[in-house]
């Protein structure tokens, strides 16, 4: 009873498709620590903190531009497209980029940082496509009755990818930055290969319709589904303003006076709280309430949040973060069981390419907004901004979208939210 099923697993495209998804989430991992850390130990060659803080900003910002310019566009092709060949392309590039940036230590500063630079633009053009694919291709892979044991299971495999991929990181960035680009690239290749093996079902094309329509459709059914809209930007906006790993590496160096290995833990801290409620959530799932558990995690978080900006211990720190993860487990469980369950199949890739949108806006431009705040509040300022704005919206979401708050079991919105066939695509998640 303590020990999530394996009963998933007998479905071998979701076997692929969960160990390619893992592969990618530690390959990304790896890649995250790399990249902050030589960017700001290039840019503390000439820079000061806050100069070197906005400049591991701006790789945020490089990341998420192409996702905002291109999202719906990779939406609506998850779903006029055979998303399996989505997710083969996207992987395809991805080695490409993790070579690009293997090499860029054996460049100057500058030409390093524009290497990186470049790197973070064209991932920030893939992640513009292949969320949306993965996402949609789930519900085809396995039915629907095992769809929350599938969310579970990626969440628990997402967070222990999380977990050895800093670390796996730190220790091999002592060997240089080549060596982690290098390992990213071999687990991207595999991620690669375990998609192209799948056998997933053959794609149904969908006829009749402009692609700027069906992406208005996507936009249009997130605005009009309060509980799924309400989901979505909370989401948002607390790692927006709440965010902190792009400011680790700062963290790290001048706040805790570590290493490349701390920074390594300091980044896995948030996965193993994670890892921890993934696999409770796996083994108990929530059944009520799920409104007020999510937005009370986003209380917790902006508590263990303060407490991290006031921390100068190395020990404290990592619980802290470890409680923000565990927080952000429970909110992102949430949401996406929601999406999943409220979002009719013939639109469930335009709906995660809008999820995706604001995911990646409060991720990517939340480091952009993490790099700013701290060259103008220092980088404990700006982490003391984000936990007081993480409890402002947890108190404020209880009144701008009662309908979440008010949730009380998923069955609810799984039995009422999908329209029947034929019907408009702006159906609404069942009022609890």
């Amino acid at each position: 009873m303590l020990t999530p099923s394996l009963d998933i697993f007998r479905h071998q495209p979701y076997r692929h498709y969960w160990a390619m998804r893992q592969s990618i989430s530690a390959a990304r991992q790896m890649q995250a620590v790399a990249i902050g850390w030589q960017v700001y130990d290039v840019a503390r060659e000439t820079r000061s903190i806050e100069e070197s803080a906005l400049m591991l900003g701006f790789v945020g910002l490089a990341q998420f531009a192409p996702v905002f310019l291109l999202s719906l566009v990779g939406g609506q092709a998850a779903d006029r497209l055979d998303r399996r060949l989505i997710l083969i392309v996207t992987n395809v590039v991805r080695v490409i980029c993790a070579l690009a940036l293997a090499a860029s230590p054996f460049f100057s500063g500058p030409v390093q940082l524009w290497i990186v630079f470049t790197a973070a633009i064209v991932l920030g053009c893939m992640h513009a496509f292949s969320p949306a694919a993965a996402s949609a291709l789930l519900p085809r892979i396995v039915p629907r009755a095992d769809l929350r044991q599938a969310i579970a299971w990626n969440s628990l495999g997402f967070q222990g990818a999380a977990i050895g991929g800093p670390a796996l990181g730190g220790l091999l960035y002592i060997a240089g930055p080549e060596a982690v680009y290098l390992t990213s690239a071999a687990l991207l290749v595999f991620a690669t290969l375990a998609i192209a093996t799948a056998r997933t079902p053959a794609h149904e094309k969908v006829h009749g319709q402009s692609g700027w329509r069906m992406a208005i459709e996507g936009l249009r059914y997130v605005r009009h589904n309060k509980v799924v809209l309400g989901a979505i930007s909370l989401d948002l906006v607390v790692v927006l303003f709440g965010g902190v790993t792009a400011l680790l590496p700062v963290f790290a160096r001048d706040v805790l006076h570590t290493d490349t290995v701390g920074l390594g833990l300091l980044r896995t801290a948030p996965a193993v709280g994670a890892a921890i409620i993934a696999f409770m959530l796996a083994t108990r799932p929530l059944t009520r309430r799920i409104g007020a558990w999510m937005l009370g995690a986003i209380a917790v978080y902006g508590v263990a949040m303060l407490g991290f900006a006031l921390s100068k211990i190395l020990l404290l720190s990592l619980i802290a973060l470890a409680v923000t993860g565990a927080a952000d487990m429970i909110s992102v469980f949430i949401r996406q069981s929601i999406i999943q369950l409220a979002t009719p199949t013939a639109m469930r890739g335009r709906v995660s390419s809008v999820e995706f949108i604001f995911i990646s806006a409060s991720n990517e431009l939340g480091e952009f907004e993490s790099g700013v705040a701290a060259r103008f509040l220092g980088p404990v300022g700006a982490v003391l901004l984000g936990g007081v704005m993480a409890l402002v919206t947890a108190a404020a979401w209880f009144r701008l979208f009662p309908q979440l708050a008010r949730t009380d079991a998923l069955d609810e919105v799984e039995e009422e939210a999908v329209p029947a066939p034929g019907a408009d695509n702006q159906g609404r998640a069942a009022a609890p």
